[in-house]
């Protein structure tokens, strides 16, 4: 950022926030080295997010690192262009979902083993483990299209995500979301942890258990948004938090 550019305390603190949700996905081994992406929305803004400098491993990320953009990709607050390249399959995906779904504050793509492993499953994930229960009925799959360049597919990937807060890129990887920085780094934990379970059941090479519809159902209700739901996604973040070393 240049010197001269206001940064409001609002925008400060969700700088400070995604640059520990960069590092935390460096902390789990959820990174693709300097690709993948998390992005936050500017608060009280039209339609600005943040997103990593392309080239910034996840855990050196710091607040200075996040590049301020907007829907068409331009750079907000005369930023230095030779100092904010980002991800261009990463804005083509980000973009698309903050265009579609103001509800959502933060998103993460993520490109680990077996998160690509269950994309690449025709199931797609399976209701088998409590944490794959959480997303029950309530997560988006988009087809490959190849590495996403092409604008034109954000239509298409916002239809897909449809009104869930997660995703799953065929082929590819996974997509979380969250009305708030802490929830989407909730949901992408809880993701992984389904896919990672999955993986593992599955090569043990013995007959699933999957509950019935009726408990399945229920288990996903009980992980809904509620005053006690939220109550620990904050738990969480505080507590990953005190992992990490000052921002």
């Amino acid at each position: 950022m240049a010197e001269n550019n206001f940064i409001s305390p609002i925008e400060a603190q969700v700088r400070r926030e995604l640059a520990a949700f960069y590092r935390l996905m460096a902390h789990f081994n959820m990174t693709d080295l300097i690709d993948t992406h998390i992005s936050a929305r500017v608060p009280g803004t039209p339609d600005h997010f943040l997103i990593n400098r392309y080239g910034v491993l996840f855990d050196e990320m710091r607040s200075q690192d996040l590049v301020k953009i907007d829907l068409q990709g331009r750079l907000v607050e005369g930023q230095d262009p030779a100092n904010s390249r980002i991800n261009l399959a990463g804005f083509t995906i980000h973009s698309a979902i903050h265009a579609a779904r103001h509800d959502l504050a933060c998103v993460v793509h993520t490109h680990t083993t077996d998160g690509i492993a269950v994309s690449c499953q025709a199931e797609g994930l399976l209701p088998i483990s409590q944490h794959a229960l959480k997303f029950f009925n309530r997560i988006g799959y988009h087809d490959y299209e190849g590495v996403a360049l092409d604008l034109d597919e954000r239509a298409r990937l916002a239809r897909s995500m449809g009104p869930h807060e997660v995703m799953i890129l065929r082929n590819h990887g996974l997509v979380a979301a969250g009305s708030s920085i802490p929830k989407a780094f909730h949901n992408i934990m809880f993701l992984e942890r389904a896919c990672s379970a999955q993986i593992k059941a599955l090569s043990g090479g013995r007959p699933l258990s999957i509950p019935s519809p009726e408990v399945c159902a229920r288990a996903s209700e009980q992980g809904s948004d509620r005053a006690e739901v939220s109550e620990i996604v904050q738990l969480g973040w505080d507590a990953a938090l005190r992992l990490l070393r000052p921002i």
